[in-house]
């Protein structure tokens, strides 16, 4: 196991960035006590809130619940380094958010409401 390389911890603003430029993320949330991933499209706002947009009933649920979810994305970077970033916080249905300009613009809007919650806790590594 030696010839694993080091992980590197991402800083707060680097796992942002990352977050934000994601055209597709995992919302990791519980079903019956189990846990499970469903596929959805984010947004960062503001640096402090994460827009998730998703037809899938459960996560509207887990959000009228203020159930907990977390955001994962993963990607490759420039140098061929692995790397992935996890965000959690609060649900909440979010009927009031209108961003500045449309977050999913070059595409259809999300067609139902829109769940957010507040970056609480963000962390990331690059392997």
């Amino acid at each position: 196991m030696d010839d694993l390389a080091p992980t590197t911890v991402l800083d707060r603003e680097d796992c942002l960035n990352r977050l934000s430029a994601a055209p597709l993320a995992r919302i990791l949330v519980s079903v019956k006590c189990l846990p499970t991933a469903l596929p959805a499209r984010v947004r960062v706002l503001n640096r402090d809130r994460i827009l998730i947009a998703s037809s899938d009933s459960t996560i509207l649920l887990a959000a009228q619940r203020h159930d907990v979810l977390t955001v994962q994305v993963d990607g490759v970077d420039e140098s061929n380094h692995p790397w992935s970033v996890v965000a959690s916080g609060i649900a909440e249905v979010s009927p009031d958010i209108v961003p500045a300009e449309d977050p999913w613009s070059g595409g259809a809007g999300p067609g139902g409401p829109l769940v957010s919650f507040p970056v609480s806790v963000v962390v990331g590594q690059r392997h």
